[in-house]
């Protein structure tokens, strides 16, 4: 790809109208990263020591805790580092990559909780043949195939954007190099491009959602066929944790990148919501509501005492 652009670097403007509150802004950010970092990393350590929970479902959810780990690290680094008063310059390469591996995350998330949604139909709707089904082969299939789509998605969304020529202005006016606020500054007709973006951004997501809500109404109908109130239970309890990610995951991007009218200061608050808060709720969303995992967090952060009984 040709490089027509004369823009070497460009100027990261932060969250509109947060002018003064630089310090507040990053002890907050700070804590959600922190805490974001610790707790995925716990849910990796308990998964991984805990051989009751090397399945399926908790496999998948190993890689959404790597991707949770990195998704927020793409712009989170950059911004605690000018909100503590350093420069707010962002290399050419450097805001490439960051829109390309936050689009690359971004995407395989979204296809890796389709993924689990389909675990869980299968779980639910085929339990005698689910080992067969969901076998280790087919397993990391899957979770190659959500990174490799991952990868297609976002080197198509970071060529289209960055075949422009960039030749001035160079101040973007958002938190981190994101396709919308890029694509204001490129020294061309740019309409037919976000277009085609709007569409690809949206298109993939939605189609993803879609398959999503198809298994969890084969799911619902299944589990409103089991006699037992208990089995009722124990199954709503086991895709209640998975649901919950999902509308914290589907509803910032479809506000962000499907609306008409964007706000950038609407946009980036809903953005650093995505991009710190759902990460760091994630474990917690898992956590509390599974009893296998808090067993294995307590097993974990206390080896010489015993699993208490409410566990």
């Amino acid at each position: 790809m040709k490089n027509l652009s004369v823009v070497t670097q460009f100027i990261l403007l932060g969250i509109p109208h947060t002018e003064g509150l630089e310090t507040m802004l990053f002890v907050l950010f700070l804590s959600f990263y922190i805490f974001t970092l610790v707790g995925n990393l716990l849910i990796l350590l308990a998964i991984a020591f805990s051989t009751r929970l090397h399945t399926p479902m908790y496999f998948f959810l190993c890689q959404l805790s790597v991707c949770d780990i990195f998704f927020p690290s793409v712009s989170s680094p950059k911004m605690l580092f000018y909100l503590s008063g350093n420069s707010r310059a962002i290399s050419y390469a450097g805001c490439v990559s960051q829109l390309f591996f936050y689009h690359f995350l971004g995407g395989t998330e979204c296809f890796l909780y389709t993924v689990m949604a389909y675990d869980r139909f299968v779980a639910i709707c085929y339990p005698l043949r689910y080992s067969i089904i969901m076998s280790n082969r087919v397993c990391a299939f899957l979770a190659m195939g959500t990174s490799i789509f991952g990868c297609i998605h976002s080197t198509f969304l970071t060529t289209l954007t960055f075949q422009l020529p960039y030749c001035g202005p160079k101040e973007v006016d958002y938190y981190f190099c994101d396709i919308p606020v890029v694509m204001k500054l490129a020294c061309a007709d740019t309409s037919a491009l976000e277009i085609v973006g709007f569409i690809s951004v949206g298109l993939m997501p939605l189609s993803c959602f879609f398959f999503i809500l198809t298994s969890y109404s084969c799911i619902v109908r299944s589990i409103l066929q089991i006699s037992s109130t208990e089995g009722r239970h124990r199954a709503f309890s086991t895709c209640s944790a998975h649901l919950t990610a999902i509308l914290l995951f589907y509803m910032p991007v479809i506000f962000i990148y499907l609306r008409p009218t964007p706000s950038s200061w609407l946009d980036a608050t809903v953005q650093v919501l995505n991009n710190l808060v759902t990460p760091m709720l994630n474990p917690l969303i898992y956590s509390l509501r599974n009893k296998e995992v808090k067993s294995s967090l307590w097993t974990l952060l206390h080896p010489r005492c015993f699993i208490p009984e409410q566990l």
